[in-house]
């Protein structure tokens, strides 16, 4: 027997006749009266009594009828629990997210995407822009955000933010050097750079070096490939150690504040506001902009999924 001969069954004896039933299941009334019989021989018993009044149960239809809700309702519900399994699984997006990432821009993002798909459910995952395209090519995310657009083909990326990089000193350092409208990139030449490490985004890595040489910065800090913590990703406390000891800078984008990724300014705090800052350490800007950093939303070409396109648009900065 299967499900839809049961549920055949079952309209002729809810309905009270094979050609009502036809109308509820939009079958045919021949394709109805072929089912039944079809039922009548597996089992060797009949089933229902036809006559001028419609169909009735015999004693053995009774029984299956009883049976046959039963497992029609089984199935229904077995179906429900698979599909909305798989349902769940499909609506989570896994989002990577660098360690540095402006606090209301995701938020933002993710609320336009919710306003059209709200059943889909975000997982994000903070990690280095490598990382991130090593668990995408793995399959373990669905959109990375990265400091480094991929060549690849297989990838499509849009730009999601564009931050131009003031420098951090420490405040008696940057009483020195800053003017009225901020420091310029040579001034640091003799400070050590404070970098995070090659590893996390080497193209990325080697911009920066390259900008920082021709304007006779060569030094580098702690959080360079193989200095101290290279291996690792540079936390806000080591950076702004090194930087409060007076012989070294940072570079970081208006309104960093060494807090946690997506963790919002302090309320009343405007970017490059020192209260944003602990005590000893400033943020200034660099006079000419010499370093953008650019971060690009990425994902797999081939995916079709509608909430991942609506999230992308809502990151493009090209349509803000």
């Amino acid at each position: 027997m299967e499900i839809r001969e049961l549920r055949a069954f079952s309209a002729v004896a809810e309905e009270g006749s094979v050609s009502a039933a036809g109308r509820k299941l939009h079958l045919s009334q021949s394709a109805v009266s072929q089912t039944i019989q079809s039922l009548e021989r597996q089992l060797g018993v009949q089933l229902l009594i036809r006559g001028a009044g419609g169909a009735t149960l015999t004693g053995a239809g009774a029984v299956l009828l009883r049976e046959a809700r039963t497992l029609i309702a089984q199935h229904d519900r077995t179906l429900a629990a698979v599909s909305g399994q798989a349902a769940a699984s499909a609506a989570t997006l896994r989002v990577g997210v660098p360690l540095e990432f402006p606090a209301d821009l995701l938020p933002r993002a993710l609320a336009e995407m919710g306003a059209s798909f709200p059943r889909s459910q975000v997982d994000i995952r903070h990690a280095p822009s490598s990382a991130q395209l090593s668990a995408m090519e793995a399959g373990e995310l669905d959109l990375a955000l990265v400091r480094e657009r991929p060549a690849d083909p297989d990838y499509d990326a849009v730009l999601a933010v564009e931050e131009a990089l003031g420098v951090i000193l420490a405040a008696g350092r940057a009483a020195e050097l800053a003017g009225p409208t901020g420091v310029r990139l040579h001034q640091l030449a003799g400070l050590d750079w404070v970098a995070f490490a090659r590893s996390e985004a080497p193209s990325w890595h080697d911009q920066v070096t390259a900008t920082l040489s021709s304007h006779g910065v060569v030094r580098l800090g702690p959080g360079s490939e193989g200095g101290a913590g290279g291996a690792h990703p540079l936390i806000a406390e080591v950076k702004l150690a090194s930087v409060a000891a007076g012989h070294a800078f940072a570079l970081a984008p208006p309104g960093w504040s060494g807090s946690p990724p997506l963790r919002t300014l302090p309320a009343g705090c405007l970017p490059g506001d020192p209260a944003a800052l602990p005590g000893g350490v400033t943020w200034s800007p660099l006079i000419g902009n010499p370093l953008v950093r650019r971060t690009w939303a990425v994902w797999r070409a081939a995916s079709t999924r509608r909430d991942l396109a609506a999230l992308v648009a809502a990151l493009d900065v090209t349509a803000r």
